[in-house]
């Protein structure tokens, strides 16, 4: 799956409901996943911390979308120069 796939899926099954729930309210929920990870890093069992990075990948799509851009984009500066 690839980035891009990644925020269609999210906007399919989520899209309307997160636009209506917010930004502020995504940004926060985002917020909690990623303390759920950290928790899962420090005490969890593989299959948690598997769980808790799923949920941070879609809150970020999420936000993405609602930003209106795009994740491939974000990353494009991790590339390493050909």
């Amino acid at each position: 799956m690839t980035l891009d796939d990644v925020q269609q899926l999210m906007e399919e099954q989520f899209g309307a409901m997160d636009r209506a729930r917010g930004m502020a309210a995504s940004v926060a929920w985002l917020c909690e996943e990623v303390g759920e990870l950290a928790q899962a890093v420090r005490k969890g069992t593989p299959e948690q911390q598997l769980h808790e990075l799923g949920d941070v990948i879609a809150w970020t799509a999420s936000i993405a979308n609602q930003l209106g851009l795009s994740l491939d984009d974000a990353m494009a500066r991790y590339r390493t120069p050909s």
